[in-house]
């Protein structure tokens, strides 16, 4: 299984426009070879890098999306919601939050299961809660990291 994007290639850096200092609207990604099997698949983008005293468990979710059909091939770049259901993020609110990092260059990671379940929960539920019932569940994974720097000018 795979995840990509036409924005930037993994491991390189996200446009600017993708994050606090441009129009914060999620980038476009694409999915491919995801397994006959899959159920649904969760889209989860974080930051690891975010300084302790921002987020104890050292982890910043940026976006969550549960439950979207195995048969959706990209998501387009948006402000507002696409197929699946949002989970709640670290901002507090169940949409995108582009990368917007306090000190340094970050890491974000957008992580793609196909999980063989629909998952038994509601919108804004939380990511623990998600990769929780996602136990046992998951066929496959893939994952596409990009970096921001705030101030750069990218």
């Amino acid at each position: 299984m795979k995840i990509l994007s036409t924005a930037f290639k993994d491991g390189c850096i996200i446009p600017s426009r993708y994050t606090c200092e441009g129009a914060n609207i999620s980038p476009p990604l694409e999915f491919a070879d995801v397994p006959s099997a899959a159920k649904s698949l969760v889209l989860i983008m974080d930051d690891p890098d975010v300084p302790r005293n921002l987020r104890a468990d050292g982890m910043f979710d940026h976006w969550i999306m549960f439950n979207m059909p195995p048969t959706i091939l990209h998501i387009a770049e948006s402000k507002g919601p696409s197929k699946g259901t949002f989970g709640l993020t670290t901002f507090g609110h169940t949409r995108y939050g582009g990368p917007c990092p306090p000190d340094r260059e970050h890491r974000y990671f957008f992580k793609l299961y196909a999980l063989d379940i629909m998952l038994p929960l509601k919108e804004r539920a939380p990511k623990i809660a998600i990769e929780k019932a996602m136990q046992g569940h998951i066929i496959d994974h893939a994952e596409l990291i990009g970096r921001y720097e705030k101030g750069k000018g990218y």
